[in-house]
């Protein structure tokens, strides 16, 4: 086995494995397990790219498994997960892999 083949393997045998890192989601009315990383804390940008004291928006990193999810999500578009929606701040594929950066509903 090479070493990306190795990689790939891990994605869904170790990192989104439900026995370790991973756990079943709904996203976009599709059961799969993903890897939901905490909040992240963002500073909002006001015009011409200046920081707004004290606006602050909920974001979190979500691992996917690039054959679950379908096509690299665009920035700006929206997902579902579970009964919350998802703003796409930022995604990159990592091998077999999504890391989507993505700004939280507030009424999750």
């Amino acid at each position: 086995m090479t070493f990306k083949e190795q990689l790939a393997a891990d994605v869904g045998a170790v990192f989104l494995n439900p026995a370790e890192f991973g756990e079943t989601h709904i996203v976009n009315d599709k059961e799969m397990v993903i890897v939901i990383d905490g909040y992240i804390s963002s500073e909002h940008q006001g015009g011409a790219g200046q920081y707004l004291d004290g606006l602050y928006t909920k974001m979190r990193k979500v691992y996917v498994a690039a054959g679950d999810f379908g096509p690299l999500p665009k920035q700006g578009s929206v997902f579902t997960v579970d009964d919350g929606e998802y703003k796409v701040m930022d995604a990159v594929a990592e091998g077999d892999m999504y890391v989507i950066t993505a700004e939280v509903d507030d009424s999750l």
